[in-house]
């Protein structure tokens, strides 16, 4: 089976890890794998280079540039003949439908990773992209949600539940395990002592991971706690940056909080963290973060958003978003209490978050589109 993977970009980022690892497993398991990239040139590339993946870069020249693009993408398309267009995220998802008259042989699978966004938080066009996903939901022959929760809003909006699947994201722990020395080497760069405690938010400085609220949670442990020290890891607008470090200055947590950007040894950041916070408010499917840090042995705070709670079970703490306070006596419980080892923190994504449980589950679902099956909901 060909498969043609779709997604906008390679850069550092959830969906992005989760298409890189996917493509490596099918190729592993005999499929021929080729990824097409609106804007090449991401740090993830190289990866999929080194697995063995093509790469096929469609030079999309900014957001206004669709016909030329659309007409780049079917030449591309021709070339290669695949049996599957498997697409990532609300843009990629949409270009499948346009190109399906053009195509009829081809198989369109849709990949969602989120749930209940705030559309209020973004532009019109991504908003009118949303409306745009569930009125055409009906015409790819598979959607895959990443999360429970991320299929049951998605049928609410209109997404067809026949075709609708839920493949939760895998986790490669033979990459992401506890380690001594990376933590001690990044601690070090930090300059943080190893007595003392430091929890950190990795993700996107984006309205939706609501880092307000991690830093607000920080502001009072750390008027409690003196051995205290954060860290946000992640690359975002500026002018939001600023808007993040202004509101921690005012908070008196300038000396104890650190503005870390993207960074490319994320096994290493996860185990010099104590705790990691998921504190997103909304829009989180299933998170990858999570269940990274979780097989590093990290314990986790992480809010009711998504699928999250069922990442973390009985293994760390779950609050409701927007709640600071809720978000402090959590960490602290965690601190003092320290309910679980390391291994029994990465156990639980050792058992239900493997690598292999996903690409297996996704080639399960395009065999079944590939042979002809009019339902994919037996499939997982």
């Amino acid at each position: 089976m060909k498969i043609f993977f779709l997604i906008r970009s390679l850069d550092y980022g959830g969906a992005e890890r989760q298409l890189v690892l996917i493509s490596k497993g099918l190729r592993e398991r005999g499929h021929d794998v080729v990824v097409g990239i609106f804007y090449s040139g991401g740090p993830l590339e190289e990866e999929l280079r080194e697995g063995g993946i093509r790469i096929r870069p469609l030079h999309k020249c900014g957001r206004w540039d669709v016909l030329r693009f659309l007409v780049r993408l079917m030449h591309v398309l021709r070339e290669e003949r695949p049996d599957v267009v498997h697409s990532y995220l609300e843009g990629s998802n949409l270009l499948t439908v346009f190109l399906k008259p053009f195509f009829p042989a081809t198989k369109a699978v849709w990949g969602i990773r989120s749930s209940h966004v705030d559309l209020r938080q973004y532009d019109w066009l991504y908003w009118l992209s949303v409306k745009l996903n569930s009125w055409l939901s009906r015409f790819p022959d598979a959607i895959i949600a990443n999360s429970q929760v991320g299929r049951r809003h998605h049928v609410a909006l209109g997404y067809p539940p026949e075709k609708t699947v839920v493949i939760r994201n895998g986790i490669d722990t033979e990459q992401f395990h506890p380690n001594r020395k990376l933590r001690s080497k990044v601690r070090s760069e930090w300059k943080i002592p190893e007595h003392e405690q430091l929890i950190g938010l990795v993700g996107r400085l984006d309205p939706m991971k609501d880092h307000p609220i991690f830093v607000k949670a920080a502001a009072l442990l750390a008027k409690k706690r003196k051995d205290m020290h954060f860290v946000c890891v992640g690359n975002g607008p500026d002018d939001y940056r600023t808007e993040l470090q202004t509101l921690a200055k005012s908070l008196g947590l300038e000396e104890r909080l650190l503005w870390v950007g993207t960074r490319e040894d994320m096994p290493a950041v996860y185990n010099a963290l104590d705790i990691a916070v998921s504190s997103s408010s909304y829009g989180e499917g299933l998170s990858n973060v999570i269940g990274e840090a979780m097989a590093c042995g990290v314990p986790c705070v992480v809010t009711n958003v998504g699928d999250s709670a069922w990442v973390v079970g009985d293994r760390g703490e779950v609050v409701p978003p927007k709640d600071p306070g809720a978000l402090m006596n959590a960490i602290e419980r965690l601190l003092d209490q320290k309910p679980h080892t390391p291994a029994q923190i990465r156990l639980r994504i050792v058992e239900r978050l493997s690598a292999e449980t996903l690409v297996v589950n996704t080639e399960r679902v395009l065999l079944t589109l590939f042979c002809g099956s009019p339902s994919v909901n037996h499939a997982v």
